[in-house]
């Protein structure tokens, strides 16, 4: 039998696509993974065509007008077609949310599933989520998109099938039953963990590692015979990183744990606005100061968190009541402070934290209120990163008010602000999971709709609340995170129990690891070329696969036991897959 996997790139400016092709054990079907960001925000004229083939959905690109679907609740369903003659699916006469079409489809217990379908609705521009109902009527949220009139736009999401093998149907909802609902080419794809893993791996290779070639020669040019090379990797390129708060600038035990571990981290509350003027006027950076002094002294960067956060609990007392006009004065003070003191001494700074879920400083000075404190925190700093920082954006398919869509659809508001089209911007998701089984489809298909954008995407706050699978939960998302190309740093909000870390706790408080710990310690060894020696051929010459980041490269003389040291820095810019590299060691 000969099988082919099909690459589905149509350009590399437009989407990046993995593809590892897998044989189940009926009838050897081919399930190809990819990491998609093919038109995830735009919306087209025509549709693209159903991911997987459509998967497991009968009849998934409507060829047979709308056999294998049904209706649910108390609309009406019937077959649209284009101006192309493309068939599709239309949901009308709606009276309830949920009243659409469907389609029943079996669900495997603990197989993941990756959902997507072109939507479109009429007259209107609406929120449409799909939805997986249960045999025992439970509703699981899968993902939602923002539909318009005349264009299609594509829904993407997924889900895992937490619960006892059987029927579930496929519905989409829409609050304003006025709309029709058109849908087209629909995918649902399974996939079982160990699949799921093995791309994770396939991925961490491709986007993480590079293969190189390197030439030893004598400095006469010819081959160096019996040469021992030693590389040990120094650094890391790729930011992966803990929180810290107060209790590290006394506690010499949680200075030796974090710097022995991380070289990246952000204060969980140090910077806050609340910490740096708790009585109005009186300004104290003590502690943010040894704080920094300590990451400095230990070659730890810090992303800057928050100059200001949007949710009206978390603002200073004193600013909670105060006047629009005082709240500008007080606020302009607050930025023009805090930035400049840390001018060079940041990666990153989270500008606005929150501001799809609130908006203290919107209601209060005006809904540009966070493109003008983006424009001032650029003008001030215009050589730091900065964030609009979010939760359950990837991590809760179920919060509307945070999903991918929304998120950029807001940050491109206030990158299009006057004067901010040049920001150095990034994409901040907090990643605070649950105690149940992460969704990890779901929050791929989130992170493939965020790095359409273009911009670069930080977990900037990752934990997973307590229960019995915590470690390996918390292993699992890591593990997302890292093997998504769009995805260039993650800082998890964890640590030791002594300093009050209670949600995902990494060590007790002999600093002894927790599972989650010892989780966090493999994935960091893991994540490491391990310092290896190797012996040339017989030309001087051999090949490696290294983790992108520095190196220390020791060469031996076989025959006078003198040492030759350099270092080398591999960058994840570095596209060639092999790279010759001559080194006149003598």
């Amino acid at each position: 039998m000969l099988v082919f996997c099909e690459d589905m790139r149509t350009s590399l400016e437009a989407y990046v696509l993995v593809l590892l092709c897998l044989f189940l054990s009926s009838g050897h079907r081919i399930q190809a993974f990819s990491y998609d960001y093919s038109a995830t925000t735009e919306c087209l004229k025509e549709p693209k065509r159903a991911q997987y083939g459509g998967g497991i959905i009968a009849n998934p690109e409507f060829t047979d007008g709308i056999d294998s679907w049904s209706v649910f609740g108390r609309g009406a369903i019937k077959e649209g077609i284009s101006e192309n003659r493309n068939k599709y699916i239309i949901a009308h006469s709606r009276t309830n949310s949920l009243d659409s079409f469907s389609q029943k489809v079996h669900f495997e217990e603990g197989k993941l599933y990756s959902f997507s379908a072109w939507v479109q609705v009429k007259n209107e521009s609406e929120n449409v989520a799909v939805v997986f109902r249960t045999a025992s009527g439970e509703l699981i949220y899968g993902g939602r998109v923002i539909a318009m009139d005349g264009c299609w736009s594509l829904l993407k999401g997924g889900t895992i099938a937490n619960f006892s093998s059987g029927p579930v149907d496929i519905l989409f909802e829409s609050n304003n039953t006025a709309v029709e609902i058109w849908v087209d080419n629909v995918s649902l794809q399974p996939f079982t963990m160990e699949q799921w893993r093995s791309h994770q791996d396939q991925s961490i290779h491709k986007e993480r590692k590079s293969k190189l070639r390197f030439q030893i020669t004598n400095s006469n040019k010819t081959t160096m015979e019996g040469a021992i090379v030693s590389i040990k990797q120094s650094k890391s390129s790729f930011p992966f990183g803990c929180g810290m708060n107060h209790f590290i600038i006394e506690n010499k035990d949680y200075q030796k744990w974090f710097a022995s571990r991380f070289k990246y981290t952000t204060f969980t509350n140090e910077m806050k606005w609340y910490s740096t003027e708790k009585m109005r006027g009186y300004e104290n950076y003590t502690v943010a100061d040894a704080m920094v002094r300590f990451a400095e002294e230990n070659d730890i960067r810090i992303r800057g968190h928050n100059i200001f956060w949007d949710d009206p609990k978390y603002q200073p007392e004193w600013v909670k009541n105060i006047s629009s006009d005082e709240l500008r004065e007080s606020a302009a003070k607050r930025i023009n402070s805090v930035v400049p003191r840390y001018k060079g001494k940041l990666i990153a700074w989270d500008v606005m934290n929150e501001n799809l879920h609130f908006s203290f400083f919107e209601d209060k000075l005006g809904k540009d209120a966070s493109s003008v404190y983006f424009a001032l925190a650029h003008q001030l700093d215009p050589g730091t990163m900065l964030f609009m920082n979010e939760y359950n954006t990837i991590e809760n398919c179920g919060d509307e008010a945070a999903n991918p869509v929304n998120y950029i659809r807001k940050f491109q508001e206030i990158l299009s602000y006057p004067g901010n089209e040049k920001i150095l911007a990034g994409i901040g998701v907090q990643g605070h999971f649950g105690s149940d089984q992460p969704n990890l489809a779901y929050m791929r298909a989130s992170l493939d709709i965020l790095a359409s954008s273009g911009l670069p995407i930080w977990l900037t706050e990752v934990d997973v609340r307590r229960g019995p699978n915590q470690a390996e939960y918390m292993e699992q998302v890591l593990r997302e995170g890292y093997s998504h190309p769009g995805v260039e740093g993650i800082i998890m909000f964890v640590g030791p129990a002594i300093a009050g870390f209670n949600v995902t706790t990494l060590a007790d408080k002999d600093f002894k690891n927790t599972p989650s710990g010892d989780v966090v310690d493999k994935l960091i060894d893991e994540w490491k070329f391990k310092t290896t020696e190797i012996k040339p051929d017989s030309e001087g010459s051999f090949e490696v696969s290294l983790f992108h980041g520095d190196y220390d490269i020791t060469i031996k003389d076989p025959f006078n036991n003198t040492l030759t040291n350099l270092n080398y820095k591999l960058t994840e810019h570095d596209t060639r897959d092999t790279v010759q590299i001559h080194i006149n060691a003598f």
